[in-house]
C-alpha cells in the first residue's frame, strides 16, 4: 500500500535562486545583440560540453554503466559535469538509479504523476519525499564509491562548479577576444546554464508525458523528438526505460543523437570501450509484445555494433 504523500516542505532558497536565475536568463536575451559573434559560438560550445557532462557522463556512463571510459575521458566528463551544475556525479547517478527502479512512484525524485511542473522543476523546490531517501539508501552504489574521479569531484564540487560553470565560461571571451565580462557572464554562464537545465528537465517532464510508446506502452516515458533535439539525444525515452543498459539510448544509432556520436568517437580514439547495445531481435520482440505499434516491428534501422 503506498504511503501517504507528506506535506510539501518548500525549500525557499531554491525557489529564490531559480527565480533569480531565470530572470537573469531573460535579461541575457537582451545582451545577445551587443555581444561579439565569437561569444555566441563560445556559449554554444559551453552548452555542448555542459550537455555531454550530463548525457555521456552522469547519465550513460556513471548511472547506467552502458560503456567504459578511460581515466582521461572520465576526468573530462567530470569537469563537464561540474560545468552543468546539476549536483555532483554521485548524487546525480544515485537519484537517477532510484528514478529508474521506482519510476512514477513516490520514490521517484521527479515523479511525473505529480504533474508537469513538479517533474520539470517543482521537485527541486520541495524536500525529497521520504521514499526517495529510503529507497536510495538501499541501492548498490559501490561502483560510484570506488571511482576516484567521482569521489574527487564530490569532495571538491563547489570549487569545481565555481571554476567550470561560471569562471571559465566568463573569462575565456574576455581574455581571448576582448568581450566584456558583463556580456560573457550573462551569455556563456547564465543563459547557457539556464537553457541546459531546462532541456535536461524536459526529459523528466515532457518526455514522460508527450509522445509515442513503441517499445512499452505500459510505462509512462515517451519518444519525444523535441526533447531529443534539445537534450542531444536523450528524448528516446520509451526506448531508454525499456532498455536502460543501451549506451545509445535509442534504436536508431547515430541519427539525432550527438551523445552517441561523441561516445563512438571516444571509442575510435581508444578512450572508451565495451558499449552495451540491445540486439535487433530483442528490440523487435519487445515491440511486438508491449509496444503501441507506432514504429512497427520490422526493418529496424538500428546500427549493429561489430
Amino acid at each position: 500500500r503506498p504511503s501517504p504523500t507528506p506535506p510539501l516542505g518548500i525549500v525557499w532558497r531554491n525557489v529564490i535562486l531559480m527565480a533569480l536565475l531565470h530572470i537573469g536568463a531573460v535579461y541575457s536575451i537582451l545582451v545577445i545583440p551587443r555581444a561579439k559573434p565569437l561569444t555566441w559560438v563560445w556559449s554554444y560550445v559551453c552548452f555542448i560540453v555542459t550537455a555531454l557532462g550530463v548525457t555521456a557522463g552522469a547519465h550513460r556512463l556513471w548511472s547506467h554503466r552502458s560503456y567504459r571510459a578511460k581515466l582521461p575521458l572520465r576526468v573530462f566528463l567530470a569537469a563537464a559535469n561540474s560545468m552543468a551544475f546539476q549536483n555532483d556525479i554521485y548524487e546525480w547517478a544515485r537519484d537517477h538509479r532510484v528514478h529508474h527502479k521506482f519510476s512514477e512512484t513516490d520514490a521517484d525524485p521527479h515523479n511525473a504523476t505529480r504533474g508537469f511542473f513538479f517533474a520539470h522543476i517543482g521537485w527541486l523546490f520541495v524536500r525529497k519525499h521520504r521514499d526517495v531517501i529510503e529507497k536510495g539508501r538501499k541501492l548498490d552504489v559501490t561502483d560510484l564509491l570506488a571511482d576516484p574521479v567521482v569521489q574527487f569531484q564530490r569532495r571538491y564540487y563547489k570549487t569545481s562548479v565555481l571554476i567550470m560553470c561560471f569562471l571559465v565560461p566568463t573569462v575565456v571571451p574576455w581574455y581571448f577576444w576582448g568581450e566584456t565580462l558583463w556580456n560573457s557572464y550573462f551569455l556563456a554562464s547564465i543563459l547557457r546554464y539556464t537553457v541546459s537545465l531546462n532541456v535536461t528537465w524536459l526529459v523528466n517532464s515532457a518526455a514522460h508525458m508527450y509522445g509515442n510508446r513503441p517499445y512499452d506502452q505500459n510505462i509512462s516515458p515517451r519518444e519525444n523528438r523535441w526533447v531529443t533535439f534539445g537534450a542531444i539525444g536523450e528524448g528516446f525515452h520509451n526506448f531508454h526505460h525499456t532498455f536502460p543498459f543501451d549506451y545509445s539510448t535509442s534504436e536508431f544509432g547515430l541519427r539525432f543523437n550527438p551523445t552517441t556520436c561523441f561516445i563512438d568517437l571516444m571509442c575510435w580514439m581508444g578512450l572508451a570501450s565495451n558499449r552495451k547495445k540491445a540486439s535487433v531481435e530483442t528490440i523487435q520482440s519487445r515491440k511486438l509484445r508491449t509496444g503501441d505499434g507506432s514504429y512497427g516491428a520490422v526493418n529496424s534501422t538500428q546500427d549493429k555494433e561489430a
